[in-house]
């Protein structure tokens, strides 16, 4: 509420030796976040004027109520607790009150609430437009896909198991999975990655199944020199170099973000060259040697995985699409410079926003003369569980995978 990204915040208040307790926080953080609308017209309507003592607190108190009526009487209890906790022991009564109240009153007032469109569809007014405007016929699929709860996928290390052995691993630990696809399991629940067999031997990484796409597209081949942009976290430039004996160099501009790079890389028992540079700016790092491949993972409003950042909706607004638009197309224009003839750049959003995605592909496509665009064929990814939700590079949100979309170009 304060304009800070939810998970740097719950990363001071969690403390990191008691995973139960962070992974508590951390549910009950993001179930208020993905209704923030809603609990603010429900605060509004139930205290008689704000409060900033309450603000928080009434609205977490407020959202398990809606996920837990069965818990309402603990709920309560526990809320007014942690008001007397916060110094605020003056405020126990008003906050019992208008708690009690919402369950004398709730379905009145979740029915008022929900009545209002916005609150029900749970996105700001703009966000909503867009999706509208971009996919009429799937734009309330996509928005409540972007409300649930994310799926867990996996992906196996090909260079320590095989994804058939891993499956057997999981089963043998308790936990259930089936295959999504070549080298990937979605587990049947989420689990604490300390849970996963062999996570610390590096024999898998958690990646959504959306993002696990970009290596194979890429096809990168032994021996090529590749280059990965704004590589942190470091998902892609692990896949990268687990699917073949490629030289990639892993460029961020974040120093602390490239550290997690390097430690993602250690785990798993891989090398790769790091740089800590704007990639776009291709002076301050290039040697002069031309890349086969070139994976840019562009920064974006990463309104396809908002469900895995559900904050990312009340922080980010309308405007901020065009500076990241033109980021975006300083960093393609930028690396395009140092892919070799012949060679192939995928460009890659976790974005469901046609500007960032196909407008910014025709955009680059227009100003470069040399750059063939290429097709975009995801009918390898198709799984035990069905095809893709996608329409030309677009993938959209859906009970499989996040939203990520992929554009190929090949140089002349």
């Amino acid at each position: 509420m304060r304009g800070r990204a939810l998970d740097d915040a719950l990363a001071e208040a969690a403390p990191a030796a008691n995973a139960p307790l962070a992974a508590a926080q951390r549910d009950i953080a993001y179930s208020a976040c993905r209704r923030l609308d809603l609990l603010d017209h429900l605060a509004g309507a139930l205290l008689r004027k704000p409060n900033r003592a309450l603000d928080a607190l009434a609205r977490v108190a407020l959202s398990e109520l809606i996920d837990h009526p069965e818990r309402a009487h603990t709920i309560v209890d526990q809320a007014v607790q942690a008001m007397a906790r916060d110094g605020g022991s003056a405020l126990r009564g008003v906050l019992n009150a208008i708690l009690r109240r919402f369950i004398r009153e709730r379905e009145a007032l979740l029915a008022a609430a929900l009545a209002i469109e916005p609150i029900r569809l749970g996105y700001p007014d703009w966000w909503i437009a867009r999706v509208r405007a971009a996919w009429p016929d799937l734009a309330e699929d996509v928005l409540a896909a972007g409300n649930a709860r994310a799926p867990m996928t996996v992906r196996t290390n090909r260079r320590r198991t095989t994804a058939d052995e891993y499956a057997r691993a999981l089963d043998a630990a308790g936990i259930a999975a089936a295959a999504a696809a070549p080298g990937a399991l979605t587990l049947a629940r989420p689990c604490p990655v300390a849970r996963l067999p062999g996570f610390e031997a590096g024999l898998v990484s958690v990646q959504d199944l959306g993002a696990q796409l970009a290596a194979p597209l890429l096809e990168a081949g032994a021996g090529m020199r590749v280059l990965d942009a704004c590589a942190a976290p470091g998902g892609k430039t692990a896949h990268l170099l687990e699917s073949a004996d490629c030289a990639v160099t892993a460029i961020d501009r974040d120093a602390a973000r490239l550290a997690a790079v390097a430690a993602n890389l250690g785990r798993l028992g891989l090398e790769a060259r790091l740089v800590c540079a704007d990639a776009g700016d291709v002076a301050s790092w290039w040697d002069g040697q031309p890349f086969d491949r070139i994976l840019l993972d562009a920064p974006c409003t990463a309104s396809g995985v908002i469900r895995r950042h559900p904050d990312g909706k009340w922080l980010k607004r309308a405007g901020d699409l065009t500076p990241l638009c033109a980021e975006q197309a300083r960093l393609l224009d930028g690396v395009w410079r140092v892919l070799r003839p012949g060679g192939k750049l995928l460009y890659a959003t976790c974005s469901i926003f046609p500007d960032e995605n196909q407008r910014q592909a025709a955009r680059f496509l227009n100003l470069h003369p040399d750059a063939l665009p290429l097709p975009i064929d995801l009918g390898f990814a198709h799984g035990a569980a069905g095809p893709l939700l996608h329409r030309d590079g677009q993938l959209l949100p859906c009970a499989r995978h996040d939203g990520f979309y992929y554009a190929l170009f090949q140089k002349a």
